[in-house]
């Protein structure tokens, strides 16, 4: 009894919360869809505390302006396959938007917990996720022989997720979270930058890239002097390592891509991979243009995508989306469902911005900076591939706009629901 007792008193609802965040920062680029089963479970615990009245809705504007544009993205994406008369048909592709629909209770849960203690979670399990990231693209490239691919089974979501870890492991010291430990932080985020090259993912590079220099404007108030100079030493010498590792991977790729677009350019080879990616933007292109308003729906975009290649490349190919993620809600919801979709990482990234103008609380910025990197990882990487519409990236998408959201702008309160007891209010508070 006094074991049983004592245990209850350890897994008080702030420390489920901590395992919890442990669990989905550093899953992702490890055990991949683990990131899907964590986030799902602690989602549908969060549903029965609610309906057990043991938490209530955390309702601040921050939450409600993120719930309205993903509930309206979901409802776009029915709404098309109603119009269609494809309900029944496209029910089962329904489930992805289960994992987007869980925003305000995992919000609600999420935000019961301290926040400087959530972002030094997110920063110290994104650093042990870039580590074991780089382990295993090393046995996966050079034991194996792949592209390396992580826990996710896939080189681009692999890569994808693990740009998130290395952005907010660098965004720790930056904004000011774990100053002290910036040398260590630095060392695991060079790791995670070479999983990301050993990837092969060149969407991600150029992603990784832009988010390397998001991370820098936003923080560049605090890096005047001495401190700009000795980052661009580390920097520089960073760079000078990443490029000797990874330069012959980077070559490699660089042949690849070269060597498509002759096919394409000279042959009208559309086999290759950039080939297939031109044929698909041409068939979604022409679907959208035959139903703008509200699109085809799921399951007949994934037909005509096949109709597509057969009649105007003599392929027989398919695939689930049109490796464009606005292309892919054209065709599927119309235009109702990409400006639906538009709208999510617009408010987002809104709230992440007035914070930035607003505020230089450290807990705040980390929170801003997690989300504003993550629009610009998805956006980027949405280009070429999947947006919306994937177990692992779904799941990670929620985990960094729930948290980011919270700790940028977002307000704490006790688990039963009332506002906690704080010192000061925060200018993200105080919106």
């Amino acid at each position: 009894m006094n074991a049983l007792s004592s245990l209850r008193r350890h897994f008080t609802p702030a420390q489920i919360n901590i395992y919890f965040s442990i669990g989905c920062f550093f899953s992702s680029p490890v055990l991949g869809s683990a990131v899907s089963f964590v986030f799902h479970g602690g989602a549908l615990w969060s549903v029965m505390l609610l309906a057990l009245k043991r938490r209530r809705f955390n309702i601040d504007r921050p939450m409600l302006a993120m719930t309205i544009a993903i509930y309206a993205y979901c409802a776009a994406v029915v709404l098309a396959s109603i119009v269609n008369g494809t309900l029944e048909a496209d029910f089962r592709f329904f489930l992805p938007l289960v994992t987007l629909m869980f925003f305000p209770i995992s919000y609600s849960t999420w935000s019961i917990t301290d926040k400087t203690t959530l972002a030094r979670i997110a920063v110290l399990a994104s650093a042990a996720a870039c580590i074991s990231a780089l382990a295993l693209a090393i046995v996966q490239y050079y034991r194996i022989g792949i592209r390396a691919e992580g826990g996710a089974g896939n080189a681009i979501v692999f890569a994808t997720v693990t740009c998130l870890a290395v952005a907010t492991s660098l965004a720790g010291p930056l904004s000011g979270i774990e100053s002290r430990n910036w040398k260590p932080l630095a060392v695991a985020a060079l790791a995670g930058t070479v999983a990301i090259l050993y990837s092969g993912s060149r969407i991600i590079w150029l992603a990784l890239l832009l988010a390397g220099i998001a991370l820098f404007l936003i923080n560049r108030s605090r890096l005047g002097g001495p401190k700009l100079r000795r980052l661009a030493m580390i920097a520089g010498a960073a760079g000078l390592a990443v490029a000797a590792i990874g330069f012959p991977v980077v070559m490699d790729r660089a042949d690849f891509l070269f060597s498509d677009w002759t096919a394409l350019a000279t042959k009208g080879d559309h086999s290759t991979a950039l080939g297939l990616r031109v044929a698909m933007w041409q068939i979604g292109a022409e679907a959208f243009r035959n139903a703008p308003i509200f699109g085809h729906g799921i399951t007949a975009s994934r037909e005509l995508m096949k109709q597509g290649f057969h009649d105007q490349f003599a392929m027989e190919q398919g695939f689930n989306h049109f490796h464009n993620g606005f292309l892919t809600a054209l065709v599927e919801a119309g235009l109702l469902g990409a400006i639906a979709l538009a709208a999510i990482f617009v408010v987002a990234a809104w709230n992440a911005a007035w914070v930035l103008r607003a505020s230089a609380e450290a807990t705040e910025r980390l929170g801003a900076t997690m989300v504003i990197v993550t629009v610009i990882t998805y956006l980027v990487g949405g280009l070429t591939g999947i947006l919306i519409g994937h177990d692992i990236l779904d799941a990670t998408l929620m985990v960094f706009l729930v948290s980011g959201t919270y700790l940028a702008c977002g307000r704490t309160v006790s688990p039963t629901g009332k506002s906690a007891p704080a010192v000061a209010p925060s200018a993200g508070q105080l919106r």
